[in-house]
């Protein structure tokens, strides 16, 4: 079965190396087999920069990767790249199969995800979520089989404060939220705001819950106030009768991610 690890702004140029190397060791202790990179892979879209991420990704020895552009993975410096060809360097590094809407998907043994590009060239930070984007991962939620159904973005489609709230993705996040749902989503993993958390924030007739489910910045030195680096395990229980997601911290003193949070995302009737 599937244990799935989602990595959130790595910010490779500004990573550090002693929580790189206890990432490696969770990846290896915990029986990874997929992963979700939720973007802002780089902090300035070098070449440099990306060569290093899918170093770091391939040593991992994950079988399964979703990765995600973020913001920072389209240049600033290069307007005419980032106007023609914004997404060139991270299509070199992280081959992304994106249809015309930006959606891609990636299925494993008990679960599908359905990732969502929400750059946008004209947006400096700003992710954004077109109507064709909400409709499209509806289809796909729907077409996909008996699983547990994520959705991927960049910047989060819920948040915690209200000094927050700039950084949501543009577009009709509540009408997008419950369409989701509807069509079977059991959470949404996001990153961008570095601040780690796992919330429901709907439910439907059925006693389905819709989950965010937050990265914080996984391997760089830009932590946010007093979050540390921060990932996601996403598994079944011991008993196969329920999903779980998983938050652990890195631990500066004990030099290795400890799990601080576990919450059920999803019972399973026949495990």
């Amino acid at each position: 079965m599937t244990t799935l690890l989602h990595l959130s702004d790595t910010h490779f140029g500004t990573e550090v190396r002693s929580v790189a190397q206890a990432l490696k060791r969770l990846a290896r202790e915990e029986g990874v087999n997929a992963l979700v990179l939720s973007g802002d892979i780089t902090q300035r879209a070098t070449r440099r920069q990306f060569m290093a991420a899918r170093e770091y990704v391939q040593a991992l020895a994950v079988p399964h990767v979703l990765a995600l552009p973020g913001n920072h993975d389209i240049s600033l410096w290069c307007p005419w790249q980032r106007l023609i060809r914004p997404h060139s360097l991270y299509q070199e590094f992280f081959p992304t199969p994106f249809d015309r809407h930006g959606l891609t998907s990636l299925v494993c043994p008990g679960v599908t995800v359905i990732g969502v590009n929400t750059t946008r060239p004209h947006r400096h930070i700003h992710g954004e979520l077109s109507s064709d984007q909400i409709a499209g991962v509806a289809r796909r939620l729907t077409a996909a089989p008996q699983t547990l159904k994520l959705v991927a973005v960049h910047q989060p489609a819920h948040v915690l404060h209200a000094t927050e709230r700039r950084n949501l993705l543009r577009g009709n996040m509540e009408a997008a939220l419950q369409a989701w749902l509807d069509a079977g989503a059991d959470a949404v993993l996001g990153g961008h705001i570095h601040h780690p958390y796992i919330v429901p924030v709907s439910g439907n007739g059925q006693g389905q819950r819709l989950w965010i489910i937050q990265a914080g910045t996984a391997v760089s030195r830009r932590v946010r106030e007093n979050y540390p680096n921060s990932v996601n395990l996403i598994r079944r229980t011991s008993g196969g009768t329920a999903w779980q997601a998983q938050r652990w911290d890195y631990s500066a003193s004990a030099q290795r991610f400890e799990m601080k949070e576990q919450i059920c995302i999803q019972e399973v009737s026949h495990p």
